[in-house]
């Protein structure tokens, strides 16, 4: 099997089992000691989406638009998603976007046995979050 599809393979199954310990963690009858651990939940799959979506671009050869559309996202919410992974790291451009160029000169790369999977790159920004202002 591909190493680059055997390593996203895993990033999804640890980032899913990550996921499913921070759901089993939360106590519906504590809502504020909760949230944190949804919160937590909701980034492991959020990277799970991701990897997945880079996947499914880079080794199953679907379209930014098609996969944007199963993940339930635009067009345009998928281009710094793609830049967060493994698989598609080393492809993004200055502006911190995969874009379609990207994914091919990635799909380009995989079947010639180049492909960068970004372990040497440094570590993408974090997501913006919302940030209060000031404290009341």
């Amino acid at each position: 099997m591909d190493p680059a599809r055997t390593t996203t393979q895993e990033t999804i199954a640890d980032a899913l089992r990550a996921a499913s310990a921070a759901l089993a963690a939360a106590d519906p009858a504590t809502p504020a000691a909760a949230l944190p651990l949804l919160r937590e939940a909701q980034h492991h799959l959020t990277v799970a989406t991701d990897e997945a979506m880079a996947a499914v671009l880079v080794t199953e050869g679907g379209s930014i638009r098609t996969t944007g559309a199963l993940a339930g996202l635009s067009e345009n919410a998928v281009g710094p998603r793609l830049a967060r992974t493994r698989l598609l790291a080393a492809y993004g451009s200055e502006s911190g976007r995969v874009t379609a160029a990207g994914v091919e000169r990635a799909r380009y790369d995989l079947e010639e046995g180049r492909h960068r999977d970004g372990t040497d790159l440094p570590e993408p920004p974090a997501p913006m979050r919302f940030r209060a202002r000031r404290t009341t």
